[in-house]
């Protein structure tokens, strides 16, 4: 369950219908309230068209990032990425298939800058979940308008508020879902740029150019506690960003392919009142807390994840690619890296288990998908894919291995299987037997 979606409240008597309007409003101050806590200035409901407004993402993304403090660039930071760079690209020459690809950006960029150069692909990767539950509301109260009581003989906003503009009423509820996600996502964005080691850390494509862009600072910070030189600590995280941007820039379908799951989990959002009705009763008689007479309390419900959205089995199906995309891709550089570094750098086996480590407890990456779309990314799923890709590498050979990407992407269960799932990609001699 995603914690997003919209709140029917209901007074403390549950026999009394609420005030649709005065709910709204509610809504609107609350957000508004920590937006300005926030520092941070907004047109209200209704000011935007954007499904997602991208200078309310942008907006909360810095003044978090900031929060945290950004150290800029200075002339050593450059040399030192510059440096790594020249390396790592040297070694994946040798252990991967596909050829450096050019850097048309920032190699070194500060925490601020991060936010900047990703924000785009952030706003084009999420987009489609506000998309789909405007689109869901859409549906919802387009099916009221005609019906005398769609909800049923308890109608949560009331029959007097059916007789609100139904435009109106969708223009505000898309606005908060709009400003709902974008705040999610802001405060998200800004909490990562605070922990990446670059563009690519996360695994998703959110540069054009697809090229290897490190964060210093958060990378000192990684080495933090670690008995490791800091160069092979660079060289290590330089390894990483160098290969995945070598991945997505020679796989432009991938980027479609991981863009395209969530948009198909978008596209199922589906609202379901009776359920949410149920969800908000149980809340009622929790003794929680929730109180929809007080704004902060819609949020305290929102975060819990009291009212979501119901999950179908399409939008099931969609996790599960994209969750097994995402585990190959940490898989594959995993392989990469381990491949490419060899005997080079000392501490390979700990700066591996290191990151391991922190993306089983604290990954910040793995939150945002949950938070989001419910997506929990198994460790053991990643293990298993670069377990899979080494076998690969193995049994036949590196160029082999990376076309695997060219081809249809292994399952879950494919993984524990690479003997088996190449065999399915060969092409008998005689293919008589097939006509």
């Amino acid at each position: 369950m995603t914690p997003f979606g919209f709140t029917p409240g209901n007074s403390d008597d549950s026999n009394e219908p609420v005030d649709f309007a005065a709910m709204m409003q509610q809504m609107q101050q609350q957000i508004q309230e920590q937006f300005s806590k926030l520092g941070i200035n907004t047109p209200g409901f209704g000011g935007s068209t954007e499904a997602l407004p991208k200078n309310l993402v942008r907006d909360t993304a810095k003044k978090f990032a900031t929060a945290q403090g950004s150290a800029p660039i200075g002339a050593n930071d450059v040399a030192d990425i510059e440096q790594a760079l020249l390396i790592a690209e040297l070694w994946l020459n040798d252990a991967t298939f596909f050829p450096q690809s050019p850097n048309t950006g920032n190699i070194a960029v500060a925490r601020t800058d991060w936010v900047d150069s990703t924000l785009a692909g952030w706003q084009t990767t999420v987009e489609p979940l506000a998309v789909g539950l405007s689109s869901a509301i859409g549906e919802l109260l387009n099916q009221a308008q005609g019906e005398a009581n769609p909800f049923g003989e308890e109608n949560p906003f009331g029959q007097e508020q059916m007789q609100l503009p139904i435009g109106m009423i969708s223009a505000l509820l898309n606005s908060f879902i709009g400003s709902l996600i974008a705040t999610q996502l802001g405060q998200a964005i800004g909490g990562l740029a605070g922990k990446v080691t670059g563009a690519h850390d996360v695994g998703l494509p959110l540069i054009d150019g697809a090229y290897p862009s490190l964060v210093p600072q958060n990378i000192k910070e990684w080495a933090t506690d670690l008995d490791i030189p800091m160069e092979e600590v660079r060289i290590f995280h330089a390894l990483r960003e160098a290969a995945i941007a070598r991945l997505f820039a020679h796989n432009p379908w991938l980027v479609s392919y991981i863009r395209t799951a969530i948009t198909d989990y978008g596209k199922g959002i589906n609202i379901d009142m009776e359920a949410i009705q149920d969800q908000a009763q149980r809340a009622l008689e929790s003794g929680n807390g929730f109180d929809p007479s007080n704004p902060e309390s819609f949020t305290i419900a929102l975060n819990d994840g009291i009212f979501t959205p119901q999950e179908t089995p399409a939008q099931r199906a969609a996790l599960t690619k994209l969750e097994t995309a995402l585990a190959l891709i940490d898989g594959w550089s995993e392989e990469v890296v381990s491949l490419a570094a060899g005997e080079r750098l000392p501490n390979i086996a700990a700066l591996q288990e290191t990151l391991r480590r922190r993306r089983a407890t604290s990954a910040p990456a793995q939150q945002l998908f949950s938070s989001l779309l419910g997506l929990q990314v198994s460790p053991r799923l990643a293990r298993e894919s670069a377990a899979f890709w080494k076998q690969v590498r193995e049994i036949k050979d590196v160029e082999s291995r990376d076309r695997v990407w060219s081809g249809i992407l292994p399952t879950a269960d494919d993984l524990l299987t690479p003997e088996s799932f190449l065999k399915s990609l060969e092409v008998p001699d005689d293919l008589s037997g097939l006509l």
